[in-house]
C-alpha cells in the first residue's frame, strides 16, 4: 500500500516528540510523517510536492505560521489542511485579512488541548476523502481517454472502427443495424449513437424482441384502444408512440415473427402507425437502431426473416467484435471494471494480481464484455484482500483458462515466470499510457503513479524506455 505523506508544522518540541504516537494508524497503514518547527522548513518541503496532508500549529495571532497558513490556502487549495491553536488564536486568525473566514472555512480546525484521538481522526477522514476523490478522478480521465467512447472502453483497431462509425452516423439520422454476439455491449452502442444525434433529448425506447410474449407484441408496439381484446379496459399508447421524435431500441431483432415483421416494415415505410382496435393513424417519427446476435442473411436465405426488412433497417451496419478477438482491450475493460465496482462497493482495491489476470486473459469470455463485468464484480465481492487473486475467480473460468492454453499447445510454464513475464508486460503497457497521457512530463507522471520520480526513472530504464519519444 502506498504512503500518506503527512507534514506537520509545531514549534513546540516536546509536542513534535508525541506526534509519531499520536499518529499511529491514522490511515490504517503505513504513513511518512514529517515533523518540523517552522514555517520555513515546511515550505521547502511542500515545494517538493507529493503531500498529502498537513497540519499547522498557531501558538499566536502573530506566529510565521499564519503566514504559512494563507501561502497554503492560496496556492494548494485542495491540500488537506488541519489547523490547530487556542480558541482566542483562532478567532484573531479568522480577523487577519490574509487569512479571513473564508479561508478558514475549507479548513480542518482543532482547538487546544487537543482531545485524545481528535487529531488522528481527522487525517484518517481527511486522507480518506482525498483518496475517494483521486479514484472518482480516475474514473473521470480513463473515460476521457483516447480508448475510451461514451460509455465503451476499446482501443483495439476493431473498436476504433466502431467509434469512427458511431461519429459518422450519429447525426445524420438514418437506421443502423447493430451485429454482435451476446454480451458485446450493442445496447451501449445505441445509446451512444441517440445521445450523438440531434435527438439525444428526446426518448430512447429499448424493447427485446424475444422477451415479449408473441400474442402480446403488437399491442406493445403499436398500443390498443379500450376495449380492442379481453383486458383492455383502457387505451394505451405503444413503444413506438412513446419514442415519438426519439430513438426506437430493437434488441435480439431476430426473434421478430415474420408477421411482426411484417407490420414493423409498413410502419417504417410510412412513418405511421394504427393502435389495435383504432382506426385513426397516428404519425411516428422515430429512428430505428436495431441489434442482433443472429445471422440476418441465413435467416433471410431460409425465409425467416423478411428481405425487404432486413434492408430497409440495415442502412449502416456496426459489427461489434467478440472479446477474445479484442487483445488488450480485456486487461482495459478488466482494470476499469475493478476500479468502478470496487468504488461502488466501497472496497479498497490496489488491482489484480498477475495470476488472475492470466487467467483472465486466457478464458474464451464466451459471455464476452458482460461475462467480464459480471466476474470482476463477483470477485471484489467476495475479495478479503486488496487484490483480486485466483482465488477470487469462480473454479469454472480457471479450469476452463487453462485447458484452452494446453488444447492450444501453449506451455503454463512455471508459476514464476508466469509472474514476471506479466508484470514486465503490465509495466511496459502501462509506463506508456502513463507517459502518453502526460507528453512524456514524468514529474507530473510520478504524481499520478504515486510514485517518486526516482523510482519512476529506474523503471523506465529497466525498460529501455526515453519519456521524450512521448513529447
Amino acid at each position: 500500500m502506498n504512503e500518506a505523506r503527512l507534514l506537520i508544522v509545531d514549534s513546540d518540541a516536546a509536542r513534535r516528540a508525541g506526534y509519531p504516537a499520536m499518529l499511529e494508524g491514522v490511515t490504517h497503514g503505513a504513513i511518512d510523517l514529517q515533523v518540523v518547527e517552522d514555517a520555513k522548513s515546511a515550505r521547502s518541503l511542500l515545494a517538493e510536492d507529493g503531500i498529502d496532508a498537513l497540519v499547522i500549529a498557531i501558538h499566536s495571532p502573530d506566529d510565521d505560521a499564519v503566514a504559512l497558513l494563507a501561502e497554503v490556502r492560496r496556492d494548494a487549495t485542495d491540500l488537506p489542511l488541519v489547523v490547530i491553536a487556542g480558541g482566542t488564536t483562532l478567532t484573531a486568525i479568522a480577523g487577519d485579512p490574509a487569512v479571513g473566514d473564508a479561508a478558514l472555512a475549507n479548513i480542518e480546525t482543532l482547538t487546544e488541548p487537543l482531545p485524545s484521538g481528535a487529531l488522528s481522526a481527522t487525517l484518517g477522514r481527511l486522507l480518506a476523502e482525498r483518496r475517494y476523490g483521486a479514484e472518482r478522478e480516475l474514473l473521470r480521465r480513463q473515460i476521457e481517454r483516447p480508448y475510451s467512447f461514451d460509455d465503451i472502453i476499446g482501443a483495439c483497431p476493431e473498436m476504433r472502427k466502431v467509434f469512427e462509425t458511431i461519429n459518422q452516423v450519429a447525426a445524420s439520422g438514418v437506421d443502423v443495424l447493430v451485429v454482435g454476439d451476446t454480451g458485446t455491449g450493442k445496447e451501449l452502442v445505441a445509446r451512444s449513437i441517440h445521445g450523438r444525434s440531434r435527438r439525444a433529448d428526446k426518448p430512447f425506447v429499448p424493447v427485446d424482441c424475444g422477451a415479449i410474449p408473441e400474442n402480446l407484441l403488437e399491442a406493445e408496439f403499436f398500443g390498443h384502444e379500450k376495449g380492442a381484446f379481453t383486458g383492455a379496459d383502457n387505451r394505451s399508447i405503444g413503444l413506438l408512440e412513446f419514442a415519438n421524435g426519439g430513438t426506437f431500441f430493437l434488441d435480439e431483432l431476430g426473434e421478430l415473427p415474420l408477421l411482426m415483421q411484417a407490420k414493423l416494415l409498413r410502419t417504417l415505410q410510412e412513418r405511421r402507425i394504427r393502435r389495435v382496435g383504432g382506426r385513426q393513424e397516428i404519425e411516428v417519427d422515430v429512428r430505428i437502431v436495431a441489434a442482433t446476435g443472429r445471422d440476418l442473411d441465413a435467416m433471410v436465405a431460409q425465409g425467416k426473416f423478411r428481405k425487404d426488412l432486413y434492408y430497409r433497417i440495415n442502412v449502416v451496419r456496426i459489427d461489434l467484435p467478440p472479446l477474445s478477438a479484442r487483445g488488450d482491450d480485456l486487461g482495459l475493460l478488466a482494470e476499469y471494471f475493478a476500479v468502478k465496482y470496487s468504488r461502488e462497493m466501497q472496497r479498497p482495491l490496489a488491482g489484480i494480481t498477475p495470476e488472475a489476470y492470466q487467467v483472465l486473459s486466457h478464458y474464451r469470455w464466451p459471455g464476452n464484455v458482460r461475462e467480464l463485468q459480471n466476474v470482476i464484480r463477483r470477485a471484489i465481492a467476495l475479495s478479503s484482500g486488496t487484490m483480486i487473486g485466483l482465488d477470487d475467480l469462480p473454479d469454472a473460468i480457471v479450469v476452463s483458462s487453462g485447458a484452452d492454453r494446453m488444447a492450444a499447445g501453449d506451455s503454463p510454464g512455471g508459476y514464476f515466470e508466469l509472474r514476471d513475464q506479466h508484470l514486465a508486460k503490465f509495466e511496459r503497457q502501462y509506463l506508456s499510457e502513463l507517459l502518453r497521457r502526460h507528453d512524456g512530463d514524468v514529474k507530473s507522471a510520478a504524481q499520478e503513479a504515486q510514485l517518486p520520480r526516482g523510482t519512476l526513472y529506474r523503471l523506465l530504464k529497466n525498460h529501455a524506455m526515453d519519456a521524450g519519444r512521448f513529447r
